[in-house]
């Protein structure tokens, strides 16, 4: 299996955490902070749990490409569920089905051991481009 992308600056910047992935499988967790992370009224922003998702969709698909292979979002369907406040939120991830040149992610996104989001996605697989 190859490594998560070692230079994801932008998980870095939002504090996402990579916590296990193999076998078509990812989670993922970001520990929220009211500071850093909610919009204007008192809640996680929306773009933070759908980055989550985005991210260990992504990650759980990476499992399962070759090295010379990448992966990019199609399409995402995210339902919000409940809001998503400051603690822990996680997210788990599974491979529905990867085809030649794309795959159906699964997501579900749990804080307080509570269901708060949910999500599947489409996403593409081709060739990485040839280093120049």
């Amino acid at each position: 299996m190859r490594p998560f992308a070692q230079e994801f600056h932008f998980a870095r910047t939002l504090g996402l955490e990579m916590v296990e992935r193999g076998d078509g499988r990812c989670e993922m967790a970001i520990d929220i902070e009211r500071e850093r992370h909610f919009n204007p009224q008192g809640v996680a922003h929306g773009g933070v749990a759908y980055s989550l998702a985005d991210s260990a969709m992504g990650g759980a698909l990476t499992t399962l490409i070759a090295d010379d292979e990448w992966c990019a979002t199609l399409e995402i369907k995210f339902n919000y569920h409940a809001r998503v406040v400051e603690g822990r939120l996680t997210c788990k991830t599974e491979v529905l089905h990867r085809g030649k040149r794309v795959a159906n992610i699964d997501a579900r996104l749990y804080q307080h051991d509570r269901l708060v989001g949910s999500a599947n996605g489409n996403f593409a697989i081709f060739p990485a481009p040839k280093a120049e």
